[in-house]
């Protein structure tokens, strides 16, 4: 029997408004929807979640940023994953639920890390942000690469369990072990964030 290390969690984390940002990690049709190439069984229950945690950090002023997996035809990544997230294609759209507004950021990315071949660095580092938050799918593959990246960027990375998503339990797991131990992050709920 596999054991699992104890995941620390946090009931409450307050962070600076004005140095954070949220980023929505691939809730896209094709992942969320049961009819989507990739879906994710967990993804839906996880969708008012990210809605409430939106809403609190729209009123704050915290900047939000979309990674949108966007990908060509005949894609490399198609010879380890079925076809998904087509550029252009409805698989590859935003949940209308969580439809990004005119003032927030979407990025489109061909891998599953949201910095590689993106401007996100770029933009966090004008925006003077500190801290993120860090919710979507699918939490051991995108998710995790993109906390991996800010991590290593020394961005302080916050992952709201209820908001991530994995195709296993082991998977939701393994991510929010790699999230604490290997990069210092901090594990809350989607309320459980506050924004000051």
């Amino acid at each position: 029997m596999l054991e699992i290390p104890e995941i620390p969690r946090q009931s409450e984390i307050r962070l600076p408004a004005q140095e954070t940002a949220v980023i929505v990690v691939d809730m896209q049709n094709d992942f969320v929807e049961p009819e989507g190439a990739l879906f994710v069984p967990e993804a839906p229950a996880t969708v008012a979640n990210i809605q409430r945690l939106l809403e609190r950090a729209r009123v704050a002023g915290v900047k939000i940023v979309y990674t949108q997996d966007w990908h060509p035809e005949g894609d490399p990544e198609f010879t380890i994953w079925p076809r998904h997230a087509v550029q252009g294609t409805w698989g590859a759209q935003i949940i209308a639920p969580l439809k990004p507004r005119p003032e927030d950021t979407v990025l489109q990315k061909v891998r599953y890390d949201g910095f590689y071949g993106t401007p996100l660095e770029h933009l966090l580092h004008l925006w003077g942000i500190q801290h993120v938050v860090i919710v979507g799918t699918v939490a051991n593959i995108c998710v995790l690469h993109t906390a991996g990246s800010a991590a290593l960027r020394w961005y302080k990375v916050v992952l709201p369990e209820d908001g991530t998503s994995a195709l296993t339990p082991f998977d939701q797991e393994s991510t929010l072990r790699q999230v604490t131990f290997l990069y210092l992050g901090q594990v809350t709920t989607c309320d459980g964030v506050r924004f000051e």
